[in-house]
């Protein structure tokens, strides 16, 4: 190639002096910059660069090449995306909308569609027993099946959450079975979104002695484990969380040393034998009705603890 030197206060105003004394566009030009303009104390230093054409079939390979990144732009754009695509493109604005570090990857799309979350904070893409993930997966779902005769099924997981959450559900099927097999009773779970719920039917349809209905209306419906040898079809079934029947409702205080024991009716009780502590003078001595001080009953506690050593059973 041909250079000729042209010069600029700045390179780029060398350039176009010399890109109009050549009469040529910027992309049939090859252009070597020499030398930057810089200002200095007294007076400047001009920007000089060198401008060669192009020969012909340069100037073809760069148009052609040209034509093939447009035409290439064009057909991307123009490509259809899948619905998988559609989802995952959503989710990656949603996730941008709601200020949420994220990154969704487009699993599989065959018979389901399957979308994997990573983030730096899983809780707020899982939220409370993954029910804001359950709410991100239908909005997916709403968005993969638009324009579908057919509904594709979409499943959006986030760090293997579904495959420990289907564990954690299979085990708590197991655990109520026994115990409605062992209590006689019917056993009542809390509510459970449709997913859940197949997974607790599918468990425990492989298990001898039980069998599973839902009861209530969504967003409330729940299984009912309902065991073989039901001692009373009529009775109502208990909650899964009463973990304490039989058991006075709760902790027994009366079982508790310092409050009434069985039939001692006396408060606070007679430990170890000894009088109580209020009625003792604080000099040692034990006289009833001299005028020694005695304990007010709110300092109960302190003494009860002092003396919690005195009576063990």
């Amino acid at each position: 190639m041909n250079y000729k030197e042209f010069t600029g206060k700045t390179v780029e105003e060398a350039v176009e002096n010399g890109l109009k004394e050549l009469g040529i566009a910027r992309e049939n030009a090859q252009i070597r910059i020499l030398e930057e303009g810089k200002k200095k104390l007294f007076g400047s230093v001009k920007a000089r660069v060198e401008i060669a054409v192009k020969n012909e079939e340069t100037i073809e390979a760069v148009e052609e090449k040209t034509q093939t990144e447009e035409t290439q732009a064009v057909a991307v754009e123009s490509k259809e995306a899948t619905d998988g695509e559609r989802a995952v493109a959503f989710l990656d604005g949603l996730f941008e909308l709601l200020e949420i570090t994220a990154c969704t990857e487009l699993v599989s799309e065959g018979n389901k569609i399957e979308i994997n979350v990573t983030a730096g904070n899983t809780t707020s893409i899982i939220g409370k027993r993954g029910e804001t993930l359950d709410a991100i997966q239908t909005l997916a779902g709403a968005v993969a099946n638009i324009g579908r005769d057919d509904y594709k099924r979409v499943v959006v997981d986030c760090e293997n959450y579904r495959e420990t959450r289907e564990g954690t559900l299979k085990r708590l099927a197991e655990n109520l079975a026994a115990k409605a097999t062992r209590l006689q009773k019917k056993i009542m779970l809390e509510p459970m979104n449709p997913y859940e719920r197949r997974i607790i039917h599918s468990a425990l349809s492989e298990i001898e002695g039980v069998s599973t209905q839902s009861e209530g209306k969504e967003p409330n419906r729940y299984i009912v484990v309902i065991p073989d040898n039901l001692a009373d079809p009529d009775a109502p079934a208990i909650s899964a969380r009463n973990d304490r029947g039989g058991r006075n409702g709760g902790h027994n205080r009366s079982s508790r040393g310092g409050f009434n024991r069985g039939n001692d009716k006396k408060p606070y009780g007679n430990r170890g034998g000894k009088k109580p502590y209020n009625n003792r003078r604080r000099d040692g001595g034990s006289n009833e009705q001299t005028g020694g001080t005695t304990m007010k009953k709110s300092d109960f506690f302190g003494t009860f603890l002092g003396n919690s050593k005195d009576n063990q059973d």
